[in-house]
């Protein structure tokens, strides 16, 4: 598989080419995954791919890319009629990209509900899934992709079909492709029930050492200077790989899994505590593709070893702030347990027999291990260092200028429900009532451009008085353009939550400031599960600051509230205008996206000149503009100012305490911001 980067150059280069070869070989694994920075040649090596694929002979004019040895019977360009093995046109396997912002009907298609209503015929336009078939679906940033067509993207390549239905009238085809995404987590995490739908997972990085970067510049530039010439010079390697390949597929149906090995993965999964049992039939179809890229016809340990590798570290995040991996401590102490006499007479040779042995000089052979991230003495991720701790008083240890170190979150909790009132127009989520392309229907309007949910009833209604004019004779209805009307639906729109959170020296006191992260860290798990952007602005001493500026990485939030320090004066009104600043620039950029502003304080104000009355004109400012707000009040203690109530009255918003704020602390309540407004401006 040739690029213009050796794949030394970017740890777990050598595990992406081996998960991708695998799928080549065997597409019911599931597709790949593929999560790293920017820059480590992701897109380059899936592209690399659709070189080294064999052709494919396909039905000549059908656009469903039937193969002639075994159509479709339901494709909508048929029937077609039978033919040998072979026959029939032959054509380069595609590479079909689907974008970020592709629409329901370029991913599966788009019926023509105006002639099917007139005709009676279903006039069927193909989609990016019907392209695909028999190829290689490629989603670059696929975290960013919406959710229902994350959904309907997997269920595809699950079912090995794609259905479309508009008001009854239905089309189905077949769709087997390769599905290939790529991701940089730090734009975000996919949910776990469609991380679980990948098949396999491998993470890249780019590698640290100056000669192997040297080299991926040599190689760039050689291949910007003459690519076909290049291309000439990797073509016999890309000749082999592709042989290959074929060779692969066809010994695949007589590779045995057998007892032994089928009993480690079973073990295996259950020892990983995974969820459900696609983890283990996946593992089964990738060792079984391992042994037929080794060119074995008996799965060994090796198999199981390096399947689990690739099809598990994904599939054990608990929740979106577990960092995927696997302890390959674990995994081989589980195999060598589980091992039985299957793989004990194929081991002695399996030194010989590396599954994936490397045609590229410059590179090493077989799939390498996912790269080690984090520290190397067994610490978990995020661990403060024991001067963070809080000591006997309730403090934290004081630093250099009163900075006090960072302390650890409490144990996170479930929230009650915070939305935005009103009626959005945002980006598909799960927080506020917004219209949407998906939900319910509440009414019907005139359609503004193509037609995509029809509103059937209406549609009646509108052409009903005009049948007699329009010269109707027969029992169809006579429609025309004007006739058709577009459903409106109502759904869920994610927002942005900008967190504004008090770090001044008032909330490090009784061991306040733990509670204090564990409250936002449990808003920001609420934020994830329903596809929300967050952005964190943090105030003490005498200035605010932007910490993080919104982003759909939760994680990226969770990682800057940890290692959040304390200390110094409450410059309130410095933090309530940063954030009313952010909000204004994040409205050039997403003006359809709508804000919910946490404010997480005591409501003290003491940095700077008239502190309360700057605060409160600043606080004001944000329901002038009519923005959502919240303030979860962290005062504690038996004598209580009751000064955060009266910032959410200036606000325009409403108050919680840290109890309040969990979802069981009233038995079936959920506290709308929008109801409690009212309730809020009264009590100020």
């Amino acid at each position: 598989m040739s690029t213009p980067f050796p794949f030394t150059a970017v740890v777990g280069q050598d595990d992406l080419r081996l998960a991708l070869l695998l799928n080549a070989v065997s597409p019911a694994v599931g597709g790949v995954l593929v999560r790293g920075e920017k820059g480590t040649a992701k897109s380059t090596a899936v592209r690399a791919l659709s070189a080294l694929l064999p052709e494919v002979a396909v039905v000549p004019g059908c656009r469903f890319s039937c193969d002639p040895a075994a159509a479709d019977p339901a494709c909508p360009d048929g029937p077609h009629e039978a033919h040998e093995a072979g026959s029939g046109a032959q054509r380069p396997a595609r590479m079909v990209e689907l974008p970020v912002g592709a629409s329901e009907d370029r991913l599966v298609g788009a019926l023509d509900i105006e002639r099917a209503l007139a005709e009676g015929v279903k006039a069927f336009e193909p989609g990016l899934l019907a392209d695909a078939h028999r190829g290689i679906l490629y989603v670059d940033e696929v975290n960013l992709l919406h959710d229902h067509l994350v959904d309907l993207l997997l269920d595809a390549a699950a079912m090995g079909a794609s259905y479309v239905e508009r008001e009854g009238v239905s089309v189905r085809h077949a769709a087997r492709f390769l599905l290939v995404g790529t991701m940089n987590p730090e734009e975000g995490e996919l949910r776990p029930q469609l991380l679980d739908r990948f098949g396999l997972t491998v993470e890249v990085a780019a590698s640290r050492e100056p000669d192997q970067r040297v080299e991926v510049v040599r190689r760039r530039l050689a291949h910007d200077d003459d690519p076909a010439g290049f291309a000439a010079r990797w073509a016999d390697e890309e000749a082999a790989v592709r042989a290959r390949i074929v060779a692969a597929r066809a010994l695949l149906p007589s590779v045995r899994l057998g007892d032994g090995p089928l009993r480690q993965i079973a073990a295996t999964c259950a020892a990983f505590e995974v969820d459900g049992m696609r983890a283990d039939i996946v593992m089964a179809r990738t060792a079984t593709a391992l042994a037929a890229w080794a060119g074995r016809t008996e799965v060994i340990a090796e198999d199981v070893r390096q399947a689990a590798l690739l099809a598990l570290p994904h599939r054990r995040r608990r929740n979106p702030f577990d960092a995927p991996g696997l302890d390959e401590d674990k995994l081989d102490e589980t195999l060598e347990e589980f091992g039985g006499s299957d793989e004990d007479s194929s081991s002695e040779g399996s030194s010989d027999d590396d599954p994936d042995p490397d045609p590229d000089p410059d590179g090493p052979g077989g799939g390498g291990q996912p790269p080690q991230d984090g520290p190397d003495d067994g610490s978990p991720a995020g661990d403060v260092p024991a001067q963070g701790e809080p000591s006997d008083d309730g403090k934290a240890p004081a630093g250099q200028d009163g900075e006090q170190s960072p302390v650890r979150a409490a144990e996170p909790f479930r929230t009650k429900a915070l939305s935005v009132p009103g009626l959005g127009e945002g980006a598909a989520g799960r927080r506020s009532r917004a219209r949407t392309e998906h939900g319910r229907t509440t009414g019907a309007r005139r359609p503004r451009g193509t037609l995509t949910k029809l509103h059937l009833a209406a549609t009646v209604q509108a052409a009903a008085p005009h049948q007699r004019a329009r010269g109707r004779s027969g029992r169809g209805l006579v429609v025309r353009r004007d006739d058709l009307r577009q459903a409106t639906r109502e759904g869920r729109e994610g927002n942005l939550v900008l967190f504004v959170v008090d770090a001044s020296g008032s909330m490090a006191a009784r061991q306040r400031m733990g509670a204090v992260k564990g409250a936002v860290l449990s808003l920001l798990l609420d934020a994830y599960q329903r596809r929300d952007k967050v952005g964190l602005v943090t105030f003490r001493g005498s200035a605010a600051e932007l910490a993080l500026p919104p982003t759909s990485s939760v994680e990226a939030a969770a990682a800057r509230l940890e290692s959040l320090p304390t200390g110094g004066r409450t410059p309130l009104a410095a933090g309530l205008l940063r954030a009313h600043e952010v909000l204004r620039v994040e409205r050039l950029r997403d003006p359809a996206r709508r804000a919910l502003v946490v404010v997480v304080t005591d409501g003290r104000a003491t940095g700077g000149p008239e502190p309360v009355a700057l605060a409160g004109r600043a606080a004001r400012l944000f329901a002038a503009d009519q923005v959502a707000s919240v303030v979860v009040d962290c005062e504690s203690g038996p004598v209580r100012l009751a000064l955060a109530g009266r910032l959410a009255g200036e606000l325009g918003g409403t108050a919680v305490t840290l109890d309040e704020l969990r979802a069981d602390s009233i038995a079936g309540l959920v506290r709308d911001v929008q109801g409690a407004q009212g309730t809020s401006r009264r009590a100020a």
